[in-house]
Formats: structure tokens, C-alpha cells, sequence
């Protein structure tokens, strides 16, 4: 893709606009990012919570699903997601009790919807949700994105809030300012 078309896409992407899903280039990994099958950029965007934030939260969030699922995995927080969750694709190696903040708080807020909108209550692990595969991919786009953001200004923060705006259409134009 010539440099010009990929500098457009990403000014699109920072003003918030619609950004075409068909960049080729792969992300650079370290060892670590490779084994988590997210990239350190991707992995930047997910300091939301802190860490040290998740001790105490159990049962104290306000959707149901989350707060059943916290119950499920107390003792386990700290371990890796992919021993405590079935088909961990994304996030393996990442503490069990962060994937549900970052579900909660990432992409249920980034799209203003909740846990069913990419999950089956109950069967949390299948695949048979058309937005669960589309949320993979756009996390995967979306660490592409960010590393081609360090790669020309130094740093990359796109996220999915970037471009949803609590919307699961992403914004497709601005408002006029007032």
C-alpha cells in the first residue's frame, strides 16, 4: 500500500473518521507479545485499569454478567487468562481478572453495547457470534494502526473509542463545532 494511502487512513483514523480494513503490513512483536498474540502497542491501549485497581473489585460491577463471571473465577484473577477462560485467543498470558475489565470497560464502552452483543450467556467460550470474530480482527487492525502511528509520529493511541464513540457503527463524520 504506497505511503501516501496509509498516511491518509491514519489521518482519517485520528479525526475520527471511518478507516478501510486492508492494511497487510504485520506488526513487530517481541517474545512476550508473541506468546500473548497481541502486540506491545495493543498491549499499551490496555492500561485501563491499572493493574493494582483490580484487587477488591469483585462483585462490585454494575453488569450482571461481570459480576457472575468474577464470582466464577474468584482465587483466579491473577492467573492467565487461558487458564481460567476456554478459547483465550487474543489475551493469552493476561491476569483473568483484567480480561473482564477490559471487556467491561474497553470494548462495551468503546461500543455502547453489552456482553451479548459478541457473547452467548453461559457459553462465554463459542465462536458463533458474528461481532466476536469482527472484534478480533479489529484488535488486530487497531494494533497495525497503532504501530504505524509510532512508526511516523512516535507514539500510537488509537483504540476503539477512536473511531466508535460508544457506537457499534463507527462515526463516519464530525459534528459541526458549535
Amino acid at each position: 500500500m504506497p505511503t501516501a494511502n496509509i498516511k491518509r487512513c491514519l489521518v482519517g483514523a485520528l479525526l475520527g473518521m471511518s478507516i478501510c480494513f486492508l492494511f497487510a503490513n504485520q506488526t513487530a512483536m517481541t517474545p512476550q507479545a508473541q506468546t500473548t498474540g497481541i502486540s506491545e502497542i495493543a498491549a499499551s491501549t490496555l492500561l485501563w485499569p491499572p493493574p493494582e485497581s483490580l484487587q477488591g473489585s469483585t462483585s462490585q460491577a454494575k453488569n450482571p454478567f461481570v459480576a457472575e463471571l468474577e464470582k466464577k473465577i474468584a482465587g483466579q484473577e491473577n492467573k492467565p487468562a487461558e487458564e481460567v477462560y476456554k478459547n483465550i485467543k487474543l489475551f493469552k498470558g493476561m491476569p483473568a481478572g483484567r480480561i473482564l475489565r477490559i471487556m467491561e470497560g474497553g470494548f462495551s464502552t468503546a461500543l455502547g453495547v453489552n456482553c451479548t452483543h459478541c457473547h452467548t450467556p453461559g457459553e462465554w467460550e463459542k465462536d458463533d457470534k458474528e461481532p466476536k470474530q469482527i472484534a478480533r480482527k479489529m484488535w488486530g487492525f487497531q494494533g497495525q494502526l497503532n504501530q504505524q502511528l509510532k512508526d511516523l509520529i512516535g507514539k500510537g493511541t488509537v483504540n476503539c473509542t477512536t473511531c466508535h464513540r460508544g457506537q457499534v457503527k463507527p462515526a463516519t463524520n464530525l459534528s459541526p463545532p458549535k
